[in-house]
């Protein structure tokens, strides 16, 4: 996959990841029944090519008119929730298990209530307020997702979230202290004596020196803000999960270790960095194995009569319409 990307200059990546992604939930099972993806590559190229086209055209609408260009992040803004309901319904409905289809139901205007209000409540609270934003997020995808004719559900507790909050927002706190302390011990008086011998050097070293003193700060930071992410994600994962009901009476499961996810995280990265990628299936592997074997479903009732009872209404799916779709960004 990965060469033929490279050959193609990226052409081939929609096809490589249809191949990959039948790989993984053809080998993802639930109660020894295998997932399903039944995405065509020709679907997902489509897709991202009308993303390319559209940024295209706001890029060059934006330097033809440059006073334009103070508009495009609300341009964006609002078109980013049409392409989160596009990618969300996508991927539901490209994946099966035991031959019924998952769906979503959800709309623009509750991606950017959910969605994009929610970031920027996290955003502008300095993430106090992520918690919030979390929850408004997650309601919103699993309350709209369903299988066959049933559906999923959660409401996780505001409490539960900022106490799985905690902890990342202690290690930022702590990381921004630290950063600070060294910056001041350090960085500052480096740069001060730099700038007592300013005139020693010429435009371009002076610059280097700035860039060099301001990465100093900023990469500490980036790492710190990394890990603490990660952190918060896990938990929320979590505490999202096994607040969650399918069919309003079965509920999901997750036990994911913050500790060993994000070991196996930073292991997978290091290890796929020194080996120039080619250890990247074996990293990726390991981490679906220990994300699937620490998530799961306690069906209330006999599993096969739970099974039998539920209508395939989300497979009946127009392969015109289909064709049409192809919106396969993470989220």
């Amino acid at each position: 996959n990965i060469l033929l990307t490279i050959v193609t200059f990226g052409i081939y990546s929609a096809w490589a990841k249809v191949r990959r992604m039948r790989y993984f939930r053809g080998n993802t099972f639930l109660d020894g029944h295998s997932f399903d993806y039944h995405a065509r590559g020709l679907q997902i190229f489509l897709g991202r090519f009308i993303v390319f086209i559209v940024i295209s055209i706001i890029n060059v609408i934006t330097t033809v008119y440059p006073l334009l260009g103070i508009a495009t992040p609300f341009i964006f803004l609002f078109i980013l929730p049409l392409f989160i309901v596009r990618s969300l319904r996508f991927n539901a409905r490209i994946t099966s298990y035991r031959n019924i289809r998952f769906d979503f139901t959800g709309n623009a205007w509750g991606a950017f209530r959910s969605v994009i209000l929610g970031s920027l409540v996290s955003v502008f609270s300095l993430g106090i307020l992520a918690p919030f934003a979390s929850r408004w997020m997650y309601r919103y995808v699993f309350n709209h997702l369903r299988y066959g004719d049933r559906g999923f559900e959660t409401d996780p507790k505001v409490g539960d979230l900022y106490r799985g909050w905690v902890v990342p927002a202690l290690m930022v706190l702590l990381g921004l202290l630290i950063a600070a302390t060294a910056a001041w011990i350090y960085v500052a008086p480096f740069v001060l004596d730099l700038m007592g011998q300013m005139d020693r050097y010429n435009d371009e070293q002076r610059l280097g020196f700035t860039v060099l003193a301001i990465y100093a700060v900023l990469i500490p930071l980036i790492l710190i803000f990394t890990v603490a992410g990660f952190v918060y994600r896990v938990a929320v994962h979590n505490i999202v999960m096994n607040s969650a009901r399918f069919d309003a009476i079965h509920p999901l499961h997750s036990d994911l270790s913050r500790g060993r996810f994000f070991w196996i995280y930073l292991s997978n990265f290091v290890l796929t960095l020194v080996t120039l990628g080619l250890m990247r299936p074996w990293a990726a592997v390991r981490e679906a194995r220990y994300l699937a074997e620490h998530s799961g479903i306690v069906p209330r009732g006999d599993i096969g009569e739970i099974m039998a009872s539920i209508q395939a209404s989300g497979s009946a799916i127009s392969a015109e319409y289909m064709d049409m779709e192809g919106m396969d960004f993470g989220f």
